[in-house]
């Protein structure tokens, strides 16, 4: 195995193993890929993910530190879209265990990038979204909130779209409907971990509907009316679950299990939520593993089922 080869290897290894640790859902999913395509999803997630990362080790308040790792990521990614060359010296320094996981997550993404056709704008548009966080914490309207999902989510969506393969260009707008689903799941989610740091990302307009403070989202307090505007959220979410999922069949028919499954077993977290009774403030609602692995044979019938009317 030549240098380059090997280098390469590392890379992908590296990009799984950040999947594994950090998405396990995710993860879970993405096994039932055709092997082909699983390593391209993992360089995804790990680039995501090291964006975000990276851009959270900047003290969050502080703007133009945050702007900085924006501005690093924006020069390499550049570089990797013009299809420049990580030097050999490069590769030599990690191969004798130099561990550079940014250098690694870039390689990978640069092999993806000779396979599949993903627009630059669509990571840019990530890195916007992600950048967000350092100075919004408040969002007035859901349509203010629907940008934010779509930049960190939706534009996910979008890529993976492009690695799994579509029938028509009909599906990249069910893909941005499954992300939009996705990240208001993970705002319900963690409503009392980001009312720690000082966020709240339901909409203004929706507080005040159903009679909510946000005092009483930093006191974690579950009452009457706060349990309808989780009722309302969760019920938003599902519609762009039931809307996203009339995609599916306009994927390769290789990946509709894969999206069903991600799909699935991501909606179940609203129905964890609504088991605890609403308190997000004291439990993360999670799936367990055998929670999904008992899921799996109904789903697989359904997907089955996926065909083009």
């Amino acid at each position: 195995m030549d240098l380059g080869t090997e280098f390469l290897e590392k890379a992908y290894v590296y990009c799984e193993s950040v999947t594994k640790r950090h998405a396990k859902s995710f993860y879970f999913a993405s096994k039932f890929l055709p092997r082909k395509k699983r390593k391209p999803i993992y360089a995804l997630y790990a680039l995501c993910r090291h964006i975000d990362d990276e851009i959270d080790k900047a003290e969050i308040n502080d703007e133009k530190s945050a702007a900085q790792e924006v501005e690093k990521w924006r020069i390499e990614l550049d570089k990797l879209y013009r299809q420049d060359e990580i030097s050999g010296r490069e590769k030599e320094k990690i191969s004798q265990d130099n561990f550079q996981p940014r250098v690694l997550v870039l390689e990978a993404w640069k092999d993806v990038l000779k396979r599949y056709q993903i627009p630059l704008s669509l990571i840019l548009e990530l890195i916007k979204g992600v950048l967000m966080d350092t100075h919004i914490k408040r969002y007035e309207t859901f349509s203010e909130l629907y940008v934010y999902c779509y930049r960190v989510a939706s534009t996910v969506g979008l890529v993976s779209s492009e690695i799994f393969g579509y029938k028509s260009p009909e599906a990249l707008s069910y893909a941005e409907a499954m992300g939009i689903a996705m990240q208001i799941t993970n705002i319900l989610r963690d409503v009392g971990e980001d009312a720690l740091m000082g966020r709240i990302y339901l909409p203004q307009e929706d507080l005040r509907r159903f009679g909510v403070s946000e005092e009483q989202i930093f006191k974690g307090e579950v009452n009457s009316r706060f349990i309808e505007l989780m009722k309302f959220e969760i019920e938003r979410a599902r519609d762009f679950y039931k809307k996203a999922e009339k995609g599916i069949p306009l994927l390769e028919k290789d990946v509709r299990f894969t999206v069903l499954i991600a799909s699935r077993i991501y909606a179940k977290i609203l129905d964890e939520i609504e088991r605890q009774n609403y308190d997000v403030f004291r439990k993360r609602a999670h799936t367990s593993l055998a929670q999904k692995i008992v899921n799996l044979p109904i789903i697989w019938l359904e997907s089955k089922k996926l065909s083009l009317e």
